[in-house]
């Protein structure tokens, strides 16, 4: 798996496919092609000049496909909008072109449901289905660590809303039942006893 390049850019041109543009880096005499957001082309350089990008290594069964961002904040946001169902590399891209990834969590930790429907192709019912994702998923506090629900790597930072969020959502209440749920349960505590203080509410409600 590719992580990052460091070479010359020898090529950009638009993307093949969706949206983004495609670059063309050499690394010790091989020319990797990647696909970036057309905002990052500025920040790529000249052509023929020296350039480095955080990649991120996608895996199909017909292709293998290198996405570039110019900072591993980027990258790991990208990645977590992959990790999001029915959310593919084309509408990750349009994400980020629409919105930086600081932008982003300011977008999830507020329920900014109109602010995702800026995004071609994201209608309401979209929009409000992956911020429950982004909430379980992304630090909305504005910091730049992932807090990734199922991933890898070092162990996640535990955020009990964030993850009794998730809960709810997985068990098929709407964002608008779970963010008053929430509002109502404490700052802290443990997942368990905040979720099953989050039911006995909803279904009072119900």
């Amino acid at each position: 798996m590719i992580g990052s390049l460091r070479g010359t850019l020898l090529d950009r041109q638009p993307a093949r496919s969706g949206p983004g543009a495609e670059v063309t880096i050499e690394v010790a005499g091989v020319g990797y092609r990647v696909v970036v957001a057309a905002a990052s082309l500025g920040t790529l350089g000249e052509l023929g000049g020296p350039v480095f990008v955080h990649v991120h290594t996608h895996v199909r069964e017909d292709a293998i496909t290198l996405y570039g961002f110019p900072t591993r904040d980027e990258r790991q946001v990208f990645e977590a909008l992959l990790g999001a169902p029915g959310v593919g590399p084309a509408v990750a891209l349009a994400i980020l072109a629409t919105h930086s990834p600081v932008a982003l969590r300011r977008v999830a930790g507020t329920d900014d449901v109109d602010a995702l429907c800026l995004v071609p192709g994201i209608g309401k019912k979209t929009a409000a289905k992956l911020l429950l994702e982004l909430q379980g998923r992304l630090d909305v506090d504005g910091g730049p660590a992932l807090r990734v629900v199922d991933g890898g790597g070092p162990a996640p930072v535990r955020d009990a809303h964030a993850e009794v969020r998730a809960a709810l959502a997985g068990l098929g209440y709407g964002p608008d039942e779970v963010r008053e749920t929430l509002r109502a349960l404490p700052v802290s505590g443990e997942v368990d006893a905040l979720l099953r203080r989050a039911l006995q509410t909803l279904a009072v409600a119900r």
